[in-house]
């Protein structure tokens, strides 16, 4: 396999943890936590292991600019502006929405890391995306594009590189139930997901890998990720192929929307406060939260399966003003 340039700042391995209480109060499988909301950079999350590759790409390329796109309680936008100020890059931040009259959660790091805010209607922010790269190419700016989460080949081999560490940490681990039966996460750009369908394949990892989509139809999510699972097979030097009938979607908890706020994520944000001490995020990890729970009070899962929620990160956006309704 191809060995791809990485800058390591991350704190890796993350933790596993178990989650009795959690799994007693629900009558459920065993549970187990992976904490990426504990990788380090800016309050932490997934997109750290993916900026390791793609930022260590951007310096191949002599980028001096990093740019790329997301909500304005982008998690994604917030670590790739966090990453810039780590390596001396500038960053320019595409985001759909207002501005609002007083920056809050994730945004306010945004302009804490000094990154250039634009802001624009989520239908226009494409457009705007290949505007503001090609203006800064043409000022001089050597700008890299950061891809709408991270969710490139080279975005989603940092995930695939997570199976392999999760693998060393059970033949580490005395924790019963590792390797887990289930790894429940949230899904959205797809690229988490494709380096972890992939991951599993080359590290050996014979559990169930389920997304629980925030935002997408599970048929479009599914065919996204088989894609973008192959193509980083190709850029490993790996000749694998993935079927949209291999990647296991849950699009049952799509609520009222992105960003969207229901009850479901309410209920799923205590449970883990109360019983766990644990943070969740109001739009990717509250909801994939929301999906587990459902599916344990179902029965979908064993009662003696061991159930791994990886978490994601995202809690900087608990303290963004459109949220403060939480509890």
């Amino acid at each position: 396999m191809i060995t791809l340039p990485r800058l390591k700042f991350a704190n890796l391995p993350t933790p596993i943890h178990p989650l009795p209480r959690l799994a007693a109060a629900l009558g459920g499988p065993r549970l187990l936590v992976k904490r990426d909301d504990q990788t380090g950079l800016a309050f932490g999350g997934n997109k750290t292991r993916k900026l390791e590759l793609l930022v260590a790409e951007a310096q191949a390329n002599a980028a001096r600019t990093l740019v790329t796109a997301g909500a304005v309680q982008s998690n994604h936008c917030r670590q790739t502006a966090a990453a810039a100020a780590r390596f001396g890059l500038d960053c320019i931040l595409v985001l759909s929405g207002q501005e609002p009259s007083i920056a809050s959660g994730n945004l306010l790091l945004d302009r804490l890391f000094g990154a250039e805010l634009v802001y624009v209607q989520r239908a226009e922010r494409d457009q705007r995306l290949k505007e503001t790269f090609q203006d800064a190419w043409d000022k001089g700016r050597r700008p890299y594009l950061v891809p709408y989460g991270g969710s490139s080949p080279t975005g989603a081999a940092a995930y695939a590189l997570a199976v392999e560490e999760l693998m060393e940490q059970c033949r580490q681990s005395k924790e019963e139930g590792c390797p887990p039966d289930w790894i429940v996460f949230p899904s959205s750009s797809g690229g988490t997901q494709a380096g972890l369908v992939l991951g599993s394949r080359l590290y050996g990892y014979s559990g169930n890998v389920l997304g629980i989509s925030v935002d997408e139809p599970g048929d479009v999510l599914k065919t996204r990720i088989a894609a973008l699972a192959g193509a980083t097979a190709d850029l490993l030097g790996e000749c694998l192929t993935f079927s949209p009938y291999e990647v296991l979607v849950e699009d049952s908890y799509l609520g009222g929307g992105y960003g969207v706020l229901g009850e479901p994520e309410r209920e799923a944000i205590r449970l883990f406060a109360r019983h766990e001490g644990l943070l969740l995020d109001p739009v990717y990890t509250g909801r994939a939260a929301a999906g587990l729970i459902d599916l344990i009070r179902k029965g979908f899962f064993s009662r003696g399966d061991t159930v791994l929620f990886w978490h994601t990160g995202g809690t900087p956006a608990l303290f963004a003003d459109q949220y403060r309704d939480l509890v």
